[in-house]
């Protein structure tokens, strides 16, 4: 069965490379893919695989295999994008033609990449047992995210999903292998939003005013201490502050500055500690300097964590399809997040990450950058073991 599926992969290769730029010049932000979705829609029409649609966007292929059985597994791919205006010379001739979206993260590979699985299996359609599910989920990029929204409509609990399985583009696996791990794997990235309010003033008098910018930087500098000086050190933890907004001119205190941030941990436990001290600190500083503040949290995705038995399904597969040294087997997660994970809750499933970068491609720069972009050869591994898990799982 790896032959007969490897050499359907090697068939439709070119089919997944120009679908994916199709839809790399195509992109649509999260929760508005409604021409994404037609598109999605139309090819499955074109291989007779009827679909369902739980959610405004996005939908559900489902293939009948040849075997009578209640065996139901579900293969999943996030279909939106980044609000981020592109650049890269590697992808002039299939660059985003809709300003300020774009693919950066991966996922037009991870939609065209489902779709050229599902052209396969239904060519093994006589073999299959049970029901294959093509989840072509929505809203990844964006809370509440589409992954718990479909979930929640339990369309994928009425149908029997026994396992799911998702995949990632990795620029930090080199194409020709894979790496996942049973456990955590990704990180809940929850998200919090500060108003540090002072009171504003002239700059030439800057002790009749109570600072915010000062206050900010203060505050900045103590959230470093939360994952130094507050979590255990065995235990990962990421706090970041990515976004200042404050201050009109060089001239001017202003009354107030706001911060976003996101905090990124593998424990509810952790989770709530790291939340407390963000917001402790957070009073410390502005009371003591007769200020004062509101802090809201965002709470994101849960943390991502393979089930073992799915987890070994992705490596053996990949063994039995490449040879032992295309499948790393990780040592540590890593701590950017996935909607995947509210999968996870209701099934057993795995996510991996294929390798994507190269320095020939120009496919090394991380997730989000605006030069992000996906090595061709990604789908020589992608698509046949997505396809053989079918298969493979037991």
């Amino acid at each position: 069965m790896h032959s007969k599926i490897k050499q359907l992969a090697e068939k439709y290769f070119q089919y997944a490379v120009e679908t994916r730029r199709y839809l790399h010049q195509h992109p649509e932000l999260s929760y508005s893919e409604f021409e994404t979705t037609k598109f999605i829609k139309s090819e499955l029409e074109k291989l007779n695989i009827p679909f369902e649609s739980p959610l405004e966007t996005g939908c559900v292929g489902i293939l009948e295999g040849g075997k009578k059985s209640d065996r139901v597994i579900a293969l999943r791919a996030d279909i939106d994008a980044l609000p981020i205006t592109e650049e890269g010379k590697a992808k002039q001739a299939f660059i985003s033609k809709n300003d300020g979206v774009a693919h950066c993260c991966g996922h037009d590979a991870h939609t065209s990449n489902l779709l050229t699985a599902a052209k396969i299996l239904k060519e093994l359609q006589a073999d299959i047992e049970g029901k294959v599910l093509f989840v072509f989920q929505p809203g990844e990029e964006k809370l509440p995210g589409g992954g718990r929204l479909l979930s929640e409509t339990g369309f994928l609990q009425d149908q029997g999903v026994q396992a799911i399985y998702g995949l990632h583009t990795s620029p930090m696996h080199k194409p020709g292998t894979i790496a996942t791990k049973a456990g955590p794997l990704m990180a809940a990235p929850d998200e919090f939003e500060v108003e540090i309010i002072g009171k504003g003033g002239h700059a030439a008098r800057a002790h009749e005013a109570i600072d915010p910018v000062v206050l900010s930087a203060q505050y900045i500098n103590a959230v470093q201490t939360v994952a130094s000086r507050s979590v255990d050190p065995t235990e990962p933890v990421v706090v970041t502050i990515g976004r200042i907004e404050g201050g009109t001119a060089h001239n001017i205190i202003p009354e107030k500055v706001k911060l976003w941030g996101t905090a990124r941990t593998l424990t509810p436990e952790t989770a709530e500690l790291v939340q407390n001290r963000l917001e402790a600190l957070l009073k410390g500083i502005t009371e003591s300097a007769g200020g004062s503040y509101t802090f809201k949290l965002n709470k994101g995705y849960p943390a991502v964590i393979n089930t073992e038995k799915e987890a070994k399904t992705v490596l053996n597969s990949m063994t039995k399809l490449f040879g032992e040294e295309s499948a790393i087997e990780l040592k540590r997660p890593i701590m950017a997040g996935e909607d995947f994970a509210f999968y996870q809750k209701h099934f057993p499933g795995a996510f991996f990450f294929v390798g994507s970068g190269s320095e020939d491609s120009d496919s090394r720069y991380p997730w989000h950058h605006p030069k992000y972009n996906v090595d061709d050869r990604f789908f020589e591994v992608a698509t046949p073991l997505m396809s053989s898990l079918v298969f493979d799982h037991k």
